[in-house]
């Protein structure tokens, strides 16, 4: 009997054993993949903003609006290196948001002598519709960076104002964003599309500044004056005048349109003495300072991935005679929203060629301009860029007259004069032929509703301002 169980036992065990599933994998299993950390550092290093002024600001990270803030620079502004953002009564928002985020890191003082004041971090989860305060307020004592952080219990993408309270005021410097997975931020650090010139700028932005006129600008008036044969729209040094506002920055002088963000028109003489010391190129391009603060103050780096080139008015390589006259023409007020192909060919051939007059024994007086809306740069068509703030021109015009070297200028043009008037569409497919786009100074001026050349004899106006250049 107890070798009959001892047979049916073993029996069940190797039943047992020939039924058991083999559970090993034949392949391994890779355990799913964890998002992975970041860590983004907004140091307001890549921007440039000067006055208190409301305006969007393009930095590293992206777009944040300055309400009475600027990005300061001074040594009173306490900062890790170059710059910090400076808050007086306002706030600086983001206008994108970021995703993942689970801290953010603020850096924070006191800006110079100012007395104790107060701000508070909002964070927004639905796109900046609604903001509502992350943490507490923070007393602001500190005379050197202070550190403080905050963490982010959402799982929706985030934007954040930090926003004072008081009139005295604080630097606010090096914002973290730490969390895990895609933030959606594409950190931007070239600040440039491309120097409105032509080709690529390599300068970097430079914040804003003015004008050092030198003893080698053209004079003030008279002979080879910058608008000796007139001011095309009556514009005046006005603060009322906002859009037709007249800037004369010693080396040429301007029509500025603030609500538009670029110049109307820029006038200026060339001759000889303006090339011949031949300056490097500055590549300095730089806001402008001596704009009224009312106006929208176009940046450096108000043009960055927008498919247009910084598109100089009066040109780099027609200011060389010192390093002052070259950084004038990088002021923004003298660019617009040029496309590519347009700027780098088409207007870089014209602007060569009247250099040639030049070389050739010639003076040449040279107004240029634009106007309309809308232009196709490199990544399609586009009306506005910069946040809307600054307008893209559907043609670009530039008349030009040439006279021998001499003197009495004005009494010297004749209708035998050679003027050549050129509008192009502001297009990346114009051909790089400018002489296919020859107009008449008439048909400029029914586009613009300038009234061109009026220092000149209306005799003489009739006359060279009617034929089209042929040759």
């Amino acid at each position: 009997m107890k070798i009959r169980k001892l047979l049916i036992y073993s029996s069940l065990v190797l039943l047992i054993a020939s039924c058991k599933k083999d559970t090993t994998p034949t392949h391994p299993i890779d355990p799913p993949e964890l998002p992975k950390p970041y860590t983004i550092v907004e140091g307001f290093e890549s921007g440039t903003k000067a006055p208190y002024a409301a305006a969007d600001v393009q930095l590293s990270t992206g777009t944040w609006n300055f309400n009475d803030a600027l990005i300061g620079a001074l040594a009173t502004d306490v900062k890790n290196g170059s710059n910090a953002a400076r808050i007086r009564t306002g706030d600086i928002t983001m206008k994108f948001d970021v995703s993942g985020l689970e801290k953010i890191v603020i850096k924070h003082a006191k800006f110079g002598s100012d007395a104790t004041s107060t701000w508070q971090l909002m964070v927004s989860d639905d796109g900046g519709n609604t903001f509502t305060q992350l943490g507490t307020d923070i007393t602001e004592t500190n005379t050197t960076l202070a550190t403080d952080s905050f963490t982010v219990t959402t799982t929706k993408p985030v934007r954040f104002r930090i926003q004072k309270a008081g009139t005295t005021r604080i630097n606010i410097d090096d914002i973290t964003f730490k969390g895990h997975g895609d933030s959606g931020i594409v950190q931007d650090t070239t600040g440039d599309d491309g120097d409105g010139d032509n080709g690529p700028g390599t300068g970097t932005p430079t914040g804003e500044r003015g004008v050092i006129v030198g003893n080698d600008a053209p004079p003030a008036s008279g002979d080879n004056s910058n608008i000796l044969f007139g001011n095309p729209s009556d514009a005046q040094p006005a603060i009322i005048m906002p859009d037709n506002y007249l800037i004369d920055q010693g080396y040429y002088v301007e029509s500025y349109s603030s609500s538009r963000g670029t110049p109307n028109w820029v006038s200026w003489h060339l001759d000889a003495t303006n090339t011949t010391n031949v300056s490097p190129r500055r590549d300095d391009f730089a806001g402008f300072i001596g704009l009224p603060n009312t106006f929208y103050h176009v940046e450096s780096n108000s043009y960055s991935g927008s498919g247009f080139d910084r598109g100089h008015n009066c040109p780099s390589a027609d200011r060389t005679s010192s390093a002052d006259a070259n950084s004038a023409t990088f002021l923004m007020t003298n660019m617009i929203p040029q496309a590519p192909q347009n700027n780098q060919q088409t207007w870089n051939n014209l602007e060569g060629y009247l250099r040639t007059q030049v070389d050739g024994g010639n003076e040449v007086y040279i107004i240029m301009g634009s106007y309309g809306v809308g232009g196709t740069g490199s990544k399609g068509a586009v009306t506005k860029i910069n946040n809307d703030k600054v307008t893209v021109p559907s043609n670009v015009w530039k008349v030009a007259v040439i006279v021998p070297k001499g003197d009495n200028d004005v009494s010297r043009i004749s209708a035998s004069t050679r003027v050549i008037a050129v509008n192009t569409p502001n297009i990346n497919t114009t051909n790089s032929d400018w002489k296919q786009y020859r107009v008449t100074v008439r048909d400029i001026e029914t586009a613009t509703g300038y009234n061109l050349l009026s220092n000149l004899p209306q005799n003489v106006q009739d006359a060279v301002e009617t034929k089209k250049d042929a040759l």
